[in-house]
């Protein structure tokens, strides 16, 4: 048993390695959580800093054996990453995208990066990294169609066919909605930090209620926003929300119309303040939907990777 641990040794690290955000988990055999450890130490400060450095750091801060595993999923595998994980063309079955974990050479430990997923159709290109672990610890049925919708700053709308990746699109709705605000004209309108968006203001709502009356069609209405500041005293954090309901009512305006609108709920995999928003926004497009918390479900696709490798046994449930 590790010292500092009272029950169960951690018997493998779970990171989630973003762009800009790491989160790590020490995790028993049974998936339990023992630690947990949060940070600004994303791809582009590992960049600098060094992945293996910054790695080690927070594994000896919650107290890791230099023995223990490690599972990777997210921008750590990309091009510019620590090691460039190979994408799994789709379709393809999620156990089978988890269980094909790149391992990182010349290591003392055992660090395998989860690979992301291609769709390599001439037409519709796509690329996702990180997601394709959130869905395999959504609790997706084995059987039957599902449609995910998992916002961000470059959301994913993701078909399902029994526990397989069929196809999926991306909406870069909250890269726009930064690039619109601090380099367009619409800056002038937000001010130089943006507001955060409450779900209840009646601008996020109506501007939504816009974006999917048309169709999605976002760029005719963008410079309205700027009109308003001039004509109507819009307030800056109206603006935000004006925006913000208009990018994320476009974005499903665009993909209803490419998915339809079927039986079963959409499932909403989200967290914190966008979990709300797009909650609103799908209610506002007729659309049911169930919530799954972001957080928990990439760190239970760690955890199945994990088991996927042979880095814990496949006993007990996911915690």
């Amino acid at each position: 048993m590790s010292p500092g641990f009272a029950g169960n040794a951690p018997a493998v690290a779970a990171i989630d390695w973003g762009t800009t955000r790491l989160r790590a988990w020490l995790i028993d055999g049974s998936g339990k959580v023992l630690a947990e450890r949060r940070g600004d130490d994303g791809l582009i400060t590992a960049q600098q800093k060094g992945f293996s450095t910054l790695l080690e750091g927070h594994l000896a801060a919650m107290g890791a054996s230099a023995e223990l595993p490690v599972i990777i999923c997210g921008m750590a595998g990309s091009r510019q990453g620590w090691l460039e994980a190979p994408y799994v063309a789709v379709p393809a079955p999620l156990g089978a995208v988890l269980a094909g974990a790149a391992r990182v050479p010349g290591q003392n430990r055992d660090i395998r990066i989860v690979p992301g997923l291609a769709q390599r159709l001439a037409d519709a290109p796509d690329v996702m990294r990180g997601e394709e672990t959130q869905l395999a610890g959504a609790g997706l049925p084995a059987r039957g169609s599902e449609l995910v919708c998992m916002p961000g700053t470059h959301s994913k709308w993701v078909q399902v066919e029994d526990g397989a990746v069929a196809g999926f699109g991306t909406w870069p709705t909250g890269e726009l909605f930064s690039v619109l605000a601090a380099h367009s004209i619409l800056k002038h309108s937000l001010g130089e930090h943006p507001a955060p968006v409450a779900v209840d203001s009646p601008f996020f709502r109506q501007w939504c209620e816009r974006a999917l009356g048309e169709g999605g069609d976002v760029t005719s209405k963008l410079f309205a926003i700027r009109a308003a500041g001039l004509l109507q005293d819009l307030k800056s954090e109206d603006a935000a929300a004006c925006l913000s309901g208009l990018l994320i009512g476009g974005e499903i305006a665009s993909a209803k119309r490419r998915y339809g609108a079927g039986d079963a709920p959409v499932v909403l995999i989200s967290s914190g303040a966008l979990a709300s928003l797009y909650s609103a926004a799908l209610g506002l497009a007729g659309l049911a939907f169930r919530g799954v918390d972001a957080d928990e479900a990439v760190r239970a696709g760690l955890i199945e990777a994990a088991r996927e490798n042979g880095m814990i046994a496949r006993t007990g449930a996911l915690a």
